[in-house]
């Protein structure tokens, strides 16, 4: 009788240490620094979608750029290594020379990111993803800069992984000789003929190969990405990383399928390589042009790798942005013809052709969404009741939160879970520790090993954080 006493007496404090957290969070759900101060200290396990040249602040990215005396474009704000043969090119040495260095750091911080931004002189999206262009050469030679900064702001953050979208691959193969398919592969995606598309594919996936991908997939693995994780001691106690390939939807479609099969390759090879994701604005020309093609791209690949999973942009679309039709099937294609592993953003869900029987089909096979919150805001202006998380979770589709770019965005994870809390009143502190699990669960991560210690890891700090709160 004792013992039951004992046991009765244990169970009830344990109800009341998990019922803690839950009362002080709907308390302060409605204060924005409250909700801060609680989210910053709170385990956030992962951020699974997540780029990383988008996720480096441009304070870093503008001191390597002055350290290396690049030339700044003074109209654009660009900036390159060497000086073009035209256009209004400075050195930063010049620039400091005249006085005029702190006014241009001004305006190439507004450029690079999202500092200042007041909603009206340009379009936000076009903001967004100029910007990658313009600080790229800063970045290149800098990775491991990049990595820790990363890691460090993770760390101090109680972010305890991150599966990042580190770069394409790169590949001298030439593909001259095999042009012809662009047109061919675009045709016979008009008429949706699957069986020949796959014959093509078929001829260029052995071309690939007789011009010797694998050898562009491996020497990216060892040469960059485990001579970078290794030499920078990335894994430790505190924190892990793993990295995502991914291939630009604007290329021609050989040269997109080209760089698909490579990175399906190096993901396939690589315990470090999680997985492969597909970039660039979605409602670019050549983006809507070849999107249901890049679907069966994903799909050929993984009937040759299927042990790689990978993760898509899909409908980062909104009404305006395209024609209507075009909101209706993008998410669907992804999920049902390229069999997503998980899908990134989804913000036109709600615009998808049978949308219910997609959002049941993603819950009964387990296929996450990437909700990313700063992100939609910005790039799409959809928010609040306009933006489908509560969708997704009314109808059972694992959430994950995630960051996107949090360096041109300024902002950080921390920020996602505070505007979730503010924004939601039908995500409880449950569900939102219920999305914090899922970010390891449904990681990429293929060593189950790590990701059980992962597991492990964010039993004890959610055990240290629900501490710190007072029983009622």
């Amino acid at each position: 009788m004792k013992l039951i006493y004992i046991f009765l007496f244990i169970t009830v404090l344990n109800s009341a240490y998990s019922q803690a957290p839950n009362d002080y969070f709907e308390k302060i759900r409605n204060n924005e620094a409250e909700l801060t101060a609680f989210f910053s200290q709170m385990p956030k396990g992962g951020d699974l979608h997540h780029h990383y040249s988008g996720s480096i602040y441009a304070e870093p990215l503008l001191q390597h750029a002055i350290a290396d005396d690049f030339y700044l474009n003074t109209e654009t704000m660009d900036v390159l290594k060497e000086r073009p043969s035209t256009g209004n090119w400075e050195q930063f040495s010049t620039l400091k020379s005249n006085g005029t260095l702190d006014a241009y750091k001004q305006k190439i911080m507004q450029k690079w990111s999202v500092k200042d931004y007041n909603y009206v002189d340009y379009p936000s999206d076009k903001l967004f993803f100029e910007s990658f262009m313009k600080f790229e050469p800063a970045i290149k030679g800098n990775f491991g800069q990049g990595l820790l900064e990363l890691k460090n702001r993770a760390i101090s953050e109680n972010v305890s992984y991150i599966e990042t979208q580190l770069s394409t691959i790169p590949t001298t193969m030439i593909t001259d000789d095999l042009t012809q398919f662009n047109s061919r592969l675009r045709k016979l995606a008009l008429v949706k003929d699957e069986k020949a598309i796959t014959k093509s594919l078929d001829s260029l996936y052995n071309s690939f190969l007789k011009k010797d991908a694998e050898s562009y997939a491996t020497a990216f693995n060892t040469n960059f990405v485990a001579k970078l994780h290794k030499d920078l001691k990335i894994d430790d106690k505190q924190f892990t990383m793993r990295y995502q390939n991914f291939v630009l939807r604007f290329m021609e479609p050989v040269d997109l399928f080209k760089n698909l099969v490579i990175a399906f390759i190096s993901a396939d090879r690589s315990p470090l390589m999680a997985g492969v994701n597909i970039v660039s604005p979605e409602d670019g020309e050549t983006s809507m042009k070849d999107y249901w093609l890049h679907m069966m791209m994903f799909k050929y690949c993984h009937s040759r790798y299927p042990n790689v999973k990978y993760t898509m942009h899909a409908g980062e679309l909104t009404l305006g942005l395209v024609q209507p039709e075009e909101l209706t099937w993008h998410i669907g294609a992804a999920v049902y013809t390229a069999g997503a592993n998980r899908i990134g953003h989804g913000v036109a869900m709600a615009y998808e052709k049978d949308s219910y029987n997609l959002l049941r089909y993603m819950a009964k096979k387990t296929i996450p969404i990437e909700i990313n919150l700063v992100s939609n805001e910005f790039i799409l202006k959809v928010k609040e009741s306009r933006h489908p998380l509560t969708l997704y979770k009314e109808f059972g589709v694992p959430i994950v939160i995630s960051t996107d770019d949090a360096g041109i965005l300024r902002t950080n994870m921390t920020e996602q879970y505070v505007l979730l809390a503010k924004r939601y009143k039908d995500v409880s502190y449950t569900d939102i520790k219920q999305f914090v699990y899922n970010s390891i669960n449904y990681s990429f991560i293929k060593e189950a090993s790590v990701k059980k210690q992962l597991l492990k890891d964010l039993d004890s700090r959610f055990k240290a954080f629900e501490a710190n709160f007072p029983m009622k």
